[in-house]
């Protein structure tokens, strides 16, 4: 049997009372919405409906100080949505974030992974 090769995975989540603020989803999210500038096709790009997805905005959106998503309404000029410069430090700070705590995370599990099997058996 071949050895497996171990790593590690971590999740940032930050929360705002009980509410998770932002975290690697709601990231993608951001990303989707940033791409497709709708709401409703980054949900579908990542499998989410179209609730889960404006949900998820909502959050975001009550837990910062500004908004990280607006909206327009649909119509004759159709609707739409797009991250806010807020939304865009918010994924440039999670994204930093997020290297420095797999950075310093990897150096600290090396013994730990060193430590394991060549496979689980």
């Amino acid at each position: 049997m071949p050895t497996v090769e171990p790593h590690l995975k971590l999740k940032a989540q930050i929360y705002l009372g009980d509410e998770i603020a932002i975290g690697p989803g709601k990231i993608d999210l951001l990303e989707a919405v940033a791409r497709t500038g709708s709401i409703s096709a980054a949900g579908r790009e990542m499998g989410l409906s179209y609730r889960r997805a404006w949900l998820l905005v909502d959050t975001m959106n009550r837990c910062f100080a500004e908004p990280l998503v607006a909206t327009a309404h649909g119509g004759a000029g159709g609707g739409g949505a797009r991250i806010t410069p807020a939304g865009e430090e918010v994924l440039r700070r999670y994204r930093a974030l997020q290297s420095a705590i797999e950075a310093a995370a990897t150096d600290a599990a090396k013994g730990l992974m060193q430590a394991l099997a060549p496979q689980p058996k």
